[in-house]
Parts: C-alpha cells; sequence; structure tokens
C-alpha cells in the first residue's frame, strides 16, 4: 500500500544510531513507534526497527491511516527533550481503527473465523502481533457472526 500511495518507508536506524533508540526506548517504552514526515510533497513513514515484525507492520499500517485520512498533525509533545508531533486523540482512533482494517480486513477474518483459525494462527499468517488480530477479531464480531451462521446450518439439518 505505501508503495501504491508513493510512501516511503525507512527504519529509523537508517537515520539515527540504534543506541539512541535503544535510549528513548529506555526512557519510555513504545514512545516511538512509527512517525511521518512530509519530504518535498512525499510523505516519509520512518518506523522503529526494535519493535517486533508484526508491531512495525501495525505501526505502519497505522501512519498510512493518517496519510490517507489526511489528518493534520497538531499537538507537540517532548520526551528527552526531543519534539514528537502528534494528532488529536480523536485522529489517533481514527488511525488505529483503519490501520487495523488494513491489515485485517474484516472478509479476510470472516474466512479465518469459519476455518476455526485460531487468533495465534490469524496473527503469525498475516504478520501481525496477537493484540492486533485480537482487536480486529473483536471489532468485526466474526465470531458472533460465524456461531449464528453454524446454528442456523444446523438447524436446517
Amino acid at each position: 500500500m505505501a508503495e501504491q500511495l508513493d510512501v516511503q518507508v525507512i527504519s529509523a536506524a537508517d537515520l539515527v544510531p540504534l543506541e539512541r533508540l535503544q535510549e528513548i526506548e529506555r526512557i519510555q517504552t513504545y514512545a516511538f513507534s512509527a512517525c511521518t514526515f512530509e519530504i518535498n510533497d512525499r510523505h516519509v513513514i520512518v518506523f522503529n526497527p526494535l519493535m517486533s515484525a508484526g508491531r512495525q507492520a501495525s505501526d505502519i499500517a497505522h501512519e498510512l491511516a493518517h496519510i490517507i485520512l489526511d489528518h493534520e498533525l497538531a499537538e507537540i509533545q517532548y520526551l528527552d527533550g526531543v519534539p514528537f508531533r502528534t494528532c488529536q486523540p480523536g485522529q489517533e482512533e481514527e488511525a488505529t481503527a483503519l490501520g487495523g482494517t488494513l491489515l485485517l480486513p474484516r472478509k479476510l477474518l470472516l474466512q479465518q473465523a469459519r476455518q476455526d483459525a485460531a487468533i495465534e494462527q490469524i496473527a503469525r499468517k498475516f504478520g501481525v502481533t496477537r493484540k492486533m488480530a485480537q482487536f480486529r477479531w473483536n471489532a468485526t464480531g466474526v465470531e458472533r457472526q460465524v456461531a449464528r451462521e453454524r446454528i442456523r446450518h444446523n438447524a436446517q439439518r
């Protein structure tokens, strides 16, 4: 999707020493996951390479969602003297919801539910964290839908 949107995605380790990222992580766990810059009219997403691959996927999808939704950076927060620009809380929630949808669309989850896939299997198969798979599973209601389908199917027998 980043390629389709002409968004460059790079590791923060390509920009700053890994030790600096480790220091920020030591000061505040999960303080930096990913961020988006606009450079010469092109979006660049910088992600934290210290995160798991599944977490990186979620963070990048979240940043892509901000771009798709055309969110404006509104607030400046500081961590150890380093300024970070953030969006408003409502926009963060929107980006989280859309980012999860990009990674695990409802139709895909419904297919997995019908195949009795476990949350852990879904997370591994689609390269996301268990937490993201569980979030989308709960948000979409696919488990409940499949249970109702099975009840109707058994009643028709």
